[in-house]
């Protein structure tokens, strides 16, 4: 029983004398490996661009509402039948251009008697006038009293008085025939038509016949918060200021109009202050009833540090940009946002004119890590 007891213990210090060989050679590999020199850090693709100070405007943002320059509901001044509709729905027409004609014949039958009255009230005006200076010469001779030849003259007085009045009654029958013609008042675009030809419409009726706005020029009516009605005043007193408005979803330029009313009291329940603007609106972009994104400029600020918008990252700490260093690799720098100004951030502090900035990539990024320019944006003019 000896043997195998020695056997056994032979293959045991054998094994062990294998693994402590297995060991020491990984080991040297280790450090084999170790003392290789260290393969350099992927650089990130990054898009950059560069700070720059530009002449931007102040401006103060809000949504209007687009208001027709003038509307009048068009009523009729008499009662008859309508016998002409003279436009289209939605149809623009121009001052003076006949929309309606209401059944004539009655005030054409007014006005014949109303001439006719007129011509027979005028013949009795003469008679009675001539008949005053045949008496007038019998006075002075002592043919006639005084009593007679004072009602002589009454009676010519009130002749005339009558002609008088047949003259006013036939200027009204003219006046209500040409009521018969309605017109439009201003140059604009005509609504929904209330009463269709054939219809019987009555003078000043509570439903207008046809609404017409008129949209060149046109308003745009805005509101903004209190505290910025000390600086609108104050900027007006130099000069007329400058608004743009710009309907949702509209790929065409913001219409340029100026500020022309500032409302004489502060919205209590809002906080804001009303002001409306206007708008040549020439090519009819703005309609009335559009709500519109508007912009006041105040000023033009000089020398603004201009980057990006999307440059501009938010964290725990605050705002943030990644500043690309001389040796490619970047910096995360914390910056003052003064505001957004469309596609451009105006930096108040942290970054210098020429610095570059990452705007794509930065997710990717940690300080330090090293970069590489994939796509330069082009610097604005």
């Amino acid at each position: 029983m000896t043997k195998p007891k020695k056997l056994i213990l032979f293959a045991i210090l054998g094994s062990a004398a294998l693994a402590g060989t297995l060991l020491a050679y990984r080991g040297a590999e280790i450090r084999a490996q170790d003392a290789k020199p260290a393969k350099s850090a992927t650089a990130m693709p990054v898009s950059v661009a560069t700070a720059e100070q530009r002449t931007v405007p102040v401006k103060i943002q809000a949504i209007g509402n687009v208001e027709a320059y003038s509307t009048v509901a068009l009523k009729a001044r008499v009662d008859g039948q309508i016998v002409e509709v003279n436009f289209k729905e939605g149809q623009e027409v121009k001052k003076g251009a006949v929309l309606f004609k209401i059944d004539p014949r009655p005030f054409e039958a007014t006005l014949r008697q109303a001439q006719a009255n007129l011509m027979r009230d005028t013949a009795q005006k003469e008679q009675a006038r001539s008949q005053e200076r045949r008496n007038q010469e019998l006075l002075q001779k002592n043919f006639i009293s005084k009593e007679a030849y004072a009602q002589i003259r009454t009676n010519a007085d009130t002749a005339e008085a009558v002609a008088l009045a047949s003259t006013a009654a036939l200027d009204n029958a003219r006046l209500q025939l040409e009521y018969c013609t309605i017109r439009s008042p201003i140059d604009g675009f005509v609504g929904k038509v209330m009463l269709q030809m054939g219809n019987m419409v009555k003078a000043n009726d509570t439903n207008p016949l046809v609404v017409i706005n008129q949209v060149r020029p046109i308003y745009v009516n805005f509101a903004v918060p209190e505290q910025k009605l000390s600086a609108i005043r104050g900027y007006m007193t130099k000069g007329t200021l400058s608004v743009e408005a710009l309907p949702p979803d509209s790929t065409m330029a913001p219409a340029q109009g100026a500020l022309s009313f500032v409302d004489n009291a502060v919205d209590a329940t809002t906080g804001t202050i009303k002001l409306k603007a206007v708008f040549p609106n020439r090519d009819n972009g703005l309609w009335p009833g559009q709500f519109v994104s508007t912009s006041l400029k105040l000023y033009e600020q000089k020398d603004a540090l201009v980057i990006p918008v999307q440059a501009v990252q938010t964290g725990p700490n605050g705002q943030y940009v990644y500043v690309v260093k001389p040796d490619m690799t970047v910096e995360m720098r914390k910056v003052d946002l003064d505001r957004n100004v469309g596609a451009d951030a105006i930096i108040a502090a942290g970054l210098r004119s020429g610095e570059e900035v990452v705007i794509t990539g930065q997710l990717r990024l940690a300080p330090g890590t090293k970069v590489m320019v994939a796509k330069a944006r082009a610097d604005k003019s």
